[in-house]
């Protein structure tokens, strides 16, 4: 998978001039967002499908503070893919440093019940599948 990059915008820092920790979540949701349009599945064609994904897990270590302008490269792998659920894995860089590690997991739902991914849009789970292979 490509490196998804993220420039740190002004209104995303603290009043020390750090980047706030709440915007590695949304930035994490970038990438997602980014990885799932790039696997031809993103959320507007599996909304419009009826399909919904939403985080029920979170999880982000902060190792480094990054700076207004900063550009976070960001690496998505899947660390793991169940029936009914997947967790990804974030490496976010900056200046040749980890700056931050994630991870995040999701469910699929139908109708506000679990669907089976590998069942719904076998396509889809094949590439997510072959993704944490890689």
């Amino acid at each position: 998978m490509k490196t998804y990059k993220h420039t740190v915008q002004y209104y995303e820092c603290d009043k020390m001039g750090v980047t706030h920790h709440s915007n590695y979540i949304r930035f994490m949701e970038e990438t997602r967002v980014d990885w799932m349009d790039n696997l031809g599945y993103g959320f507007d064609r599996m909304e419009a499908e009826g399909v919904v994904s939403p985080v029920i897990a979170v999880e982000c270590h902060y190792k480094h503070p990054t700076t207004f302008k900063d550009v976070i490269e960001i690496e998505l792998r899947v660390a793991e893919i169940k029936r009914l659920k997947i967790t990804l894995a974030y490496t976010m860089r900056c200046r040749d440093m980890v700056v931050c590690e994630g991870t995040s997991t999701h469910c699929f739902l139908e109708n506000g019940k679990p669907v089976a991914v590998e069942e719904r849009f076998p396509e889809f789970y094949e590439k997510m599948r072959n993704e944490g292979e890689a």
